[in-house]
């Protein structure tokens, strides 16, 4: 290790901590200038890359995971700190599988079910935005059922969607729309044949 302030290769070490991510950050100071510095060791690891639902490969970014976890976070009670260590377990599990390519839909499955067990209103936000759906109904549809339940370790409870209000609109039908219309322009029309008595002339004699 060089010094930075005059390039020595030789320090002594003063103290060593472990980061919570697993790197080790010491103090050093150097034998010649007596400067000290900080250091920060982590281990090198290869991730594999991420094959998008078009086919594009893209390097694993665990930026762009947490500002996703942050997104979907947003105003509820969830700290920095557990979304942090939700990535950090994300991450172990890619490297865990050894693969060298990990579609993009499996790592959205198990940021889902990690979202599951931390908070329902941070788990269907996520879970808009991942998946595509049709209406209502078929969010619930998908959402429901045990499709996560392979995803995740821990036994916490899981909610049901099934007590989601669906708040879907009620459908007018075409009939009664027409009906509608036609009633109004009969009222608008004759409201033109009432015959007006007053004086035109804002200005009053």
């Amino acid at each position: 290790m060089k010094c930075p302030f005059c390039g020595h290769s030789e320090d002594k070490v003063l103290d060593t901590r472990v980061q919570k991510d697993g790197g080790i950050r010491r103090r050093r100071e150097c034998l010649s200038c007596k400067s000290r510095y900080s250091t920060l060791e982590t281990v090198m690891l290869n991730y594999p890359f991420v094959i998008k639902k078009d086919g594009r490969r893209e390097p694993f970014n665990k930026d762009k995971i947490l500002r996703g976890l942050q997104a979907a976070c947003q105003k509820r009670p969830v700290s920095l700190s557990q979304l942090e260590a939700v990535l950090e377990k994300i991450a172990s599990w890619v490297i865990t599988r050894g693969e060298g390519e990990i579609a993009s839909r499996v790592i959205g499955r198990r940021l889902m079910a990690e979202l599951k067990q931390l908070d329902d209103v941070a788990y269907i936000r996520f879970a808009s935005v991942y998946r595509t759906f049709k209406d209502v109904q078929d969010f619930v549809e998908k959402l429901e059922g045990d499709e996560l339940i392979d995803m995740v370790d821990s036994s916490g409870p899981q909610m049901s969607l099934s007590a989601i209000p669906t708040f879907q609109p009620q459908l007018i039908p075409q009939q009664q729309i027409l009906t509608n219309l036609e009633t109004m322009q009969k009222r608008k029309t004759d409201e033109t044949k009432i015959p007006r008595t007053g004086s035109t002339d804002p200005v009053s004699n």
